[in-house]
């Protein structure tokens, strides 16, 4: 008799995927639970697909409910009728407000880098007998 299906291990290493990773998308309803064969998990090339999609989501740095509502949106346009404009322009509305956050965080970090690096200076200057980090991150005025 023939296995049917894609074992958890080999499901891993073609995803790239941890197994503890896979399990945990499959506790929260990102991936569904996979038929079993005996106490072990059999994954269908459905799965897989599935499971590139999401990485890919969250390699761009979408949250799980913003990966779960553009797994809706990619199963709601690949049964057609639903599809089409309206699918992308629900999508297309997602990832412009992915961009605006990735975006603020861009800014953030780069007003970090500024202080980072005048707090740097300064400590380099060598010109205070106190450390202008532990002053900064003291909420102290640095020297």
């Amino acid at each position: 008799m023939r296995e049917q299906g894609i074992a958890i291990g080999a499901l891993a290493r073609r995803s790239g995927c941890r197994i503890e990773t896979i399990r945990y998308y499959e506790r929260i309803g990102l991936l569904p639970a996979p038929a079993r064969q005996g106490r072990f998990r059999r994954y269908a090339g459905a799965d897989a697909a599935r499971l590139a999609f999401i990485r890919r989501a969250r390699e761009l740095g979408f949250t799980l409910d913003q990966v779960r509502a553009l797994l809706r949106l990619a199963g709601a346009d690949a049964a057609g009728g639903a599809g089409g404009p309206t699918v992308c322009a629900d999508a297309r509305e997602l990832a412009a407000e992915h961009l605006a956050g990735v975006r603020a965080r861009i800014a953030a970090l780069r007003r970090m880098e500024t202080v980072l690096a005048q707090t740097l200076r300064r400590c380099a200057a060598g010109e205070s007998p106190d450390c202008p980090l532990i002053a900064s991150l003291a909420g102290r005025p640095p020297p």
